[in-house]
């Protein structure tokens, strides 16, 4: 049996592969910004104001509800 994927499922992310990277979160977050109609230059800023934990603070911070995040 083939399911449709429901629109309120999560986004899994594994930070310790490849998806850790953060050029990928960098991605999921952009396309997030434009699903959920928010500020993308201000995310994107907030996100590259520090180091890689900084970045993975203000995703998880915007984009808790949306995303589970595995280290």
């Amino acid at each position: 049996m083939i399911k449709k994927k429901s629109s309120d499922e999560k986004i899994h992310i594994d930070l310790t592969g490849p998806d850790g990277s953060a050029y990928f979160l960098l991605g999921v977050a952009k396309r997030l910004s434009i699903q959920l109609g928010k500020d993308w230059d201000n995310i994107n800023r907030r996100m590259k104001s520090g180091n890689y934990n900084n970045l993975v603070i203000v995703l998880e911070e915007e984009f808790g509800d949306h995303i589970i995040l595995y280290k």
